[in-house]
């Protein structure tokens, strides 16, 4: 893995595992990011710095790890935290959509929560996920936010993989290539 970007001033502790989930599959593991307290607090405030005075009411997490950068993300901007969870794990009276992706080793089914007291039409939303590899998560929850009326002003991640992407609108920290 050759790093293009680093915008975080400690040093990089990123892990790769050979063939997880699947054979032939490497996968890149920022946990050791989270692991570091002065690392998650200045991807937070990172973040949060990169928002500030944009109109956003919802910051959107994908689980699993998006939920972890988001719900900090959304306390240090006073917003709420939409997360984004696979079929089945939110209970079906706040279902508001379903929508079904592929990723680079598999398909997932991910569903909406209903917000309270509110919909998404008119509303502006952020989507912030852990690594971005093809963008296929975030462009299905864009697809489905835009789909119920609501308006995505942009989306960042921790790590982008470059290489699996063309996004040149993406917000990230890290950008790095595999090699």
């Amino acid at each position: 893995m050759k790093v293009l970007k680093n915008l975080l001033s400690n040093s990089l502790n990123i892990r790769t595992e050979k063939n997880f989930p699947i054979e032939g599959i490497e996968f890149i593991d920022i946990n050791p990011l989270i692991l570091q307290k002065e690392t998650l607090k200045e991807i937070t405030e990172k973040f949060v710095t990169e928002l500030s005075g944009k109109r956003i009411d919802y910051i959107v997490a994908p689980e699993a790890r998006g939920f972890l950068f988001g719900t900090s993300v959304a306390y240090g901007l006073n917003i709420g935290c939409v997360p984004v969870r696979k079929k089945g794990k939110m209970p079906p009276t706040t279902v508001a959509t379903k929508f079904e992706y592929e990723k680079e080793y598999g398909k997932d089914v991910l569903e909406l929560p209903k917000l309270v007291n509110e919909d998404y039409n008119e509303k502006n939303f952020y989507i912030i996920d852990d690594i971005y590899a093809t963008g296929n998560t975030m462009k299905a929850i864009k697809e489905a936010i835009e789909n119920l009326g609501g308006h995505v002003v942009g989306e960042g991640v921790v790590l982008n993989i470059v290489e699996l992407n063309n996004n040149k609108e993406l917000f990230s920290l890290i950008d790095v290539n595999e090699e």
